[in-house]
């Protein structure tokens, strides 16, 4: 491990100490190394620099919209390969909301989100890409698709 010296004025460590209280580190170093990774993922993902990701896509909408469930489903069925798991609640008589967790290369991770979020119908999506470092196992099925598992 590789350890650095910082200097802060007073006025910034007092704040520093603050944040570190308020958010429940139990030293400055943990909460410096939070920091950096989170600076580095960001500046990774704003770099199209992540290769792979695990995300999720947070979307509501209005399940009375002509065929909108089918066309959410099928999207999925389409992307099994991304989509890990899905969650959906009903808010009212009218919107639902869904979570899907989602696993694989970003950009197709992007690209999923950008077609869900434009489906008709489809209110306030967000997605949350965390920058992940995978190993992955490609493999063949005996009918020659090759797939990939982490």
């Amino acid at each position: 491990m590789e350890r650095f010296t910082i200097s802060l004025s007073d006025e910034l460590a007092a704040e520093f100490d603050q944040f570190i209280e308020a958010k429940g580190y139990s030293n400055r170093s943990e909460a410096v190394r939070d920091l950096l990774r989170k600076e580095i993922e960001s500046k990774r993902l704003a770099e199209n620099q992540a290769v792979y990701s695990v995300a999720t896509l947070s979307y509501v909408y209005n399940h009375h919209e002509r065929n909108l469930a089918e066309r959410l489903t099928n999207l999925q069925h389409e992307a099994h390969d991304l989509v890990v798991s899905s969650m959906h609640v009903h808010l009212d008589h009218d919107d639902c909301i869904e979570t899907l967790f989602l696993r694989g290369l970003t950009q197709h991770i992007r690209d999923f989100s950008s077609k869900v979020a434009a489906e008709t119908g489809v209110r306030h999506s967000m997605v949350n890409l965390v920058p992940i470092k995978l190993a992955l196992v490609q493999h063949s099925h005996s009918h020659g698709h090759f797939h990939t598992h982490s």
